[in-house]
């Protein structure tokens, strides 16, 4: 960076400064993490839910059966029909997605149930042409925060990922669902309500028995992970089996939101000051993808508004002024980058925002995305690290989804190291040596997991374990 005038340099060392979370810092952050873990699943509760899902117990791998899946997410409504075969831990699957109209997630109610029953309605007659088809048990990823007192059953705690309805959180969200299914006469029968960290979980556990916890790093973040029910204060009214599994969904975007251990800067406190939420989501207002291409924007801005800091210098950045005009994608490009020049980064800012860069600033512009992206892995390495040591897990394996995960450069090396530097690993003998707890991606926990919980609900009735079924009608 010999070639960066002075201005510019101090700018990129106090960036460092500002973005870098070191390994004292990380340990300190797992231990309120652990803290506020405990906090959650005791009576008087706390900032992170740890909402009971009432999917007791990992798959074995001899489910079968047809179901279908319904994931709605931020962006798409994905449908899905999975066959689980006799073969061990086999399925098969057709899908289709339907794309989530923008506004819908601040419309009226009524219209987001109407319009998830037309997709199921058009994916049903699309596959099944004509054909009388028995009732088809549907495992529903809704994946917002819901509070559970059966598995057929979810109140919305709050809505996230820009979604603002009114009239829905405080409600069960299953009655609106099932009477906009009614209405079309569709054979479908609302087994189970799952999230989609639960359903990373249990689909990744189907097919490799090393697998403890399910992550969501995409939009939002989230995990969860089995606790035994006599570890779950809040429950020991309802004289659970002691040593009974219970999938717990942390909904850990939450964590920390009273401000006591996350570094934030001046940047994460707009975008928390701007967000629908204000003083909710601290966590995943750090770490998930919707909010890491904000904080990137702020600091450009922030950077042309300061007159002695000389960049985009008599350009005009309205379109950078436009509030999360950048996605983490926008990152993932700045960061991929191939060339010495970074002229692909400086085609991006030509063609995306209107504004010419010159080499010093694309150099600032690269870093920049560096340090948001690594810290965005460092911090989320906590929150598995904290899941960890609470359980006592010293080897296992972490099943991961999302598009961050999934397609952000470097995400998940980055949060690999942070976890040996929280955990204090000796040093690899090799590097192709696996690490205790590996971060793996997932199967595919919003349409395989939620089909096999609706798989696993339904062997539960027939057993005769009626625990967290609210319609144990629904399932004969």
């Amino acid at each position: 960076m010999a070639d960066v005038p002075k201005d510019l340099l101090q700018q990129i060392e106090r960036l460092e400064k500002l973005f870098t979370v070191d390994a004292h810092m990380l340990k300190k952050v797992t231990d309120h993490f652990i803290t506020e873990l405990d906090k959650g699943l005791s009576v008087e509760g706390g900032s992170i839910p740890m909402n009971p899902t009432w999917c007791m117990g990992f798959p074995t791998g001899d489910e079968t059966g047809t179901f279908l899946a319904l994931d709605m997410g931020g962006t798409n409504l994905r449908v899905c029909e999975i066959i689980l075969t006799d073969q061990k831990s086999e399925f098969d699957i057709i899908q289709s997605k339907y794309r989530m109209p923008e506004e819908l997630k601040t419309g009226e109610s009524d219209e987001l149930w109407e319009y998830i029953a037309d997709c199921l309605q058009q994916f049903v007659e699309t596959h099944h042409n004509g054909q009388k088809l028995d009732e088809l048990h549907l495992g529903f990823t809704f994946s917002f925060p819901a509070t559970q007192d059966y598995i057929d059953h979810g109140v919305l705690q709050r809505w996230t990922k820009g979604f603002d309805i009114a009239g829905v959180e405080g409600e069960n969200v299953v009655p609106m669902f099932e009477a906009a299914i009614a209405k079309r006469g569709v054979p479908i029968k609302l087994t189970a309500l799952i999230n989609d960290t639960t359903g990373t979980m249990i689909a990744s556990a189907y097919t490799d028995p090393k697998m403890k916890i399910g992550c969501i790093f995409g939009t939002g973040c989230n995990a969860a992970y089995m606790e035994d029910c006599g570890s779950i204060p809040k429950l020991a009214h309802m004289n659970l089996p002691k040593d009974m599994p219970m999938a717990i969904n942390c909904e850990w975007g939450a964590f920390d939101n009273e401000h006591k251990v996350l570094p934030r800067t001046q940047y994460d406190i707009i975008v928390d000051k701007d967000s629908p939420r204000p003083g909710q989501q601290a966590f995943e207002k750090m770490i998930a993808g919707l909010y890491l291409g904000e904080i990137f924007r702020l600091v450009l801005v922030d950077l042309h508004d300061n007159k002695e800091i000389h960049i985009f210098e008599g350009q005009n950045i309205d379109k950078l002024r436009k509030a999360y005009t950048l996605d983490s994608s926008f990152l993932s490009l700045v960061e991929e980058d191939p060339f010495e020049n970074l002229s692909e980064t400086g085609d991006l800012f030509s063609n995306k925002l209107s504004i010419t860069t010159t080499r010093p600033e694309l150099e600032l512009i690269r870093r920049l995305a560096e340090l948001i992206g690594t810290r965005a892995a460092r911090l989320s390495a906590c929150g598995v690290a904290a899941i960890a040591k609470k359980k006592g897990y010293k080897t296992c394996h972490v099943g991961a989804d999302g598009s961050v995960f999934n397609k952000y450069p470097h995400f998940k090396q980055r949060g690999a190291v942070a976890l040996r530097e929280i955990l204090d690993w000796p040093a690899k003998k090799s590097p192709k040596e696996e690490d205790p707890i590996e971060i793996l991606a997932a199967e595919d926990g919003s349409g395989v997991g939620a089909a096999l919980i609706a798989a696993l609900t339904l062997k539960r009735v027939k057993e005769g374990n009626f625990a967290g079924i609210l319609h144990p009608e629904k399932y004969k």
